[in-house]
């Protein structure tokens, strides 16, 4: 008689494939799952009463920024938490390889900056135990996980090791070309799923530690396309891209022949106030280039951006020259410009820029001020003094109109008067849910972006999956259980080149959430001290998991982390 690690007993089975809904056991044997129908208890050593649950496949988290935080988190938190069974990591041309030696402080400072990740935070907390791509897979191969991980090899570093920082701006001779692609190709040979790049333009809006573009930003168009050329050649792999650039995308889909992965698909702006366009003319590009044979995919941005920041870390303006200027530098530099009334000055005169733009063209959206437009609706959220403490709850709005003072004004002066340590919140305007389901119900769409890693200091979209199907489907009938898990599991595998994951099949790996449907919801953020030098994050668990299972270890029980760390590099998408 076959004897089963684990037994989920009596659940209803939703698979990842669309298949109907069914009541069934689930049995588990070395990792993978060994059975599905009908099982004795008898023949497990454990068994988990899943009658009136919700059995399914782990989610899949396609964007992610995990590159530093997997050596001191191995459930990559969030997103552990949140029933995330793999993620991929190398996101939007940024990582840590290669990096020389002497290199390493700069690429902390740079992801300090843009995705507010302290650069004292990652010091602590990586062994920097490489200096290629290659070594740097082995880094993360030998480190305990709790999840799996598919990786990426962003650009970026590629471009900075072979053309050098000051290379900004100017496309690469021959030679460098060649160089860049032998590294990309020695990365795919090592395992990574294919590249990533951020292509944001002069006026990009997630920037480099001194203020200027991510080398990606402005890079030549065909140094992009001989990095598509190397995928052409491996016949594998898949490519991420954010930008606006729609035409050179389908070139890159045309030259590498590889599915692309672009991003974002929202609704109003994204996290940085930034819009690419109208999201049903972004469908319509979609359904165009894959009818002409491009595998392109949106990924859509499918919870509220919800805020909660200080100025000593935000820099989701930073696509504005004023901020920028204002806010670069250490926190006594920036407070002291803060002071400065010329350039306080600069940025009263972009928001009411922003204004009067919005009051002449009401529909349409200002391109990188969205978010900026949104600070008089900014609650004070929490204050170290007694004066700002009185404040909470007040909006930025309602103070500058009880003192008849400018809003930017209000913002910089309570921050100033607590050496920019006061929390201010903004919630977004939700999402018109008939706009939401013909978006999330495109054949061409995939649900998400979590951001995972990033960004942790103000947003906790990394909930994202808890959301979509708490809010999305049982809340608002968006769209059905087997629908949802096939787009949050299985589709998002296919997509992103996993091979053997994001459904439940026998002989597949034994990724599973076990849920309570009625009950799962996330808990309210909250702000955590549990990273490297002391460091802090927002942070929002959730409630309603009963237990998540990676390679058939159970990690998760009842919200409570296991310990246990069962999650593999996944080169090339696969186990082995």
């Amino acid at each position: 008689m076959a004897r089963y690690d684990l037994l989920l007993k009596g659940g209803t089975v939703i698979d990842g494939q669309r298949t109907p809904r069914y009541t069934g056991d689930v049995a588990v044997a070395d990792g993978r799952i060994a059975r599905i129908g009908s099982v004795s208890e008898a023949q497990a050593e454990r068994v988990f009463d899943a009658r009136d649950l919700v059995v399914a496949p782990g989610y899949i988290d396609l964007h992610t920024h995990f590159d530093s935080q997997i050596f001191w988190d191995p459930w990559c938190t969030m997103s552990g938490w949140h029933g995330i069974t793999s993620v991929v990591i190398g996101n939007c041309g940024f990582g840590f390889a290669p990096v020389a030696p002497e290199d390493r402080e700069r690429a902390m400072l740079t992801l300090e900056r843009n995705e507010a990740v302290r650069a004292t935070t990652m010091a602590a907390g990586m062994p920097w135990d490489w200096i290629t791509f290659p070594e740097y897979l082995d880094s993360v191969e030998r480190t305990p996980k709790g999840v799996n991980v598919l990786s990426y090899m962003g650009i970026a570093p590629v471009m900075s090791w072979v053309m050098g920082q000051d290379a900004k701006g100017r496309p690469a001779t021959p030679d460098e070309q060649r160089r860049m692609a032998a590294l990309l190709a020695e990365a795919m040979d090592a395992g990574a799923c294919g590249f990533s790049a951020q292509l944001l333009g002069p006026g990009s809006v997630q920037r480099d530690h001194d203020g200027t573009p991510m080398i990606t930003d402005i890079m030549a168009a065909d140094d992009l396309l001989a990095f598509a050329r190397v995928l052409g050649e491996k016949g594998r792999g898949f490519i991420q891209v954010l930008g606006a650039d729609f035409e050179l995308f389908e070139r890159v889909a045309e030259v590498s022949g590889r599915p692309i992965i672009w991003n974002t698909l929202e609704f109003a702006h994204d996290q940085h106030g930034n819009t690419y366009g109208h999201w049903r003319d972004i469908l319509r590009w979609l359904e165009d280039g894959n009818a002409r044979g491009l595998r392109l995919y949106g990924h859509a941005v499918t919870c509220d951006i919800n805020t909660e920041f200080s100025l000593e870390d935000w820099n989701l303006f930073d696509g504005m020259p004023a901020w920028r200027e204002v806010t670069l530098g250490s926190v006594p530099e920036r407070m002291r410009k803060m002071r400065d009334p010329a350039l306080r000055g600069a940025i009263r005169e972009v928001y009411d820029g922003f204004v009067a733009e919005r009051k002449a063209r009401p529909d349409k959206p200002v391109r990188g001020g969205e978010r900026f437009l949104g600070l008089p609706d900014m609650r004070i959220a929490e204050g170290r003094t007694p004066e700002v403490r009185a404040l909470e709850g007040y909006t930025i709005g309602e103070v500058a109109a009880r003192g008849a003072k400018h809003p930017v004004d209000v913002l910089f002066d309570l921050s100033l008067s607590e050496d920019l340590g006061t929390f201010f919140s903004h919630s977004a305007v939700e999402t018109d849910m008939e706009t939401m389901r013909e978006v999330i119900n495109s054949p061409f769409v995939l649900p998400g972006l979590s951001d995972g890693g990033a960004h942790m200091k103000f947003l906790t979209t990394g909930r994202y999956p808890t959301d979509f199907i708490g809010r999305l489907v049982r809340d608002n009938g968006l769209m059905d259980l087997e629908q949802a898990h096939w787009r949050l599991s299985g589709y998002s595998a296919m997509a992103a080149g996993f091979t053997d994951r994001g459904f439940l099949r026998e002989g597949a790996p034994a990724d599973v959430i076990v849920y309570d449907y009625d009950a799962l919801r996330s808990l309210p953020p909250e702000r955590i001290h549990d990273f490297p030098a002391g460091d802090w994050r927002l942070a929002q668990k959730a409630e309603g998991y009963r237990l998540t299972v990676v390679n058939g270890q159970v990690t998760f029980e009842d919200g409570e982390c296991t310990g246990a760390t069962p999650g593999t590099l996944l080169r090339h998408g696969r186990t082995a």
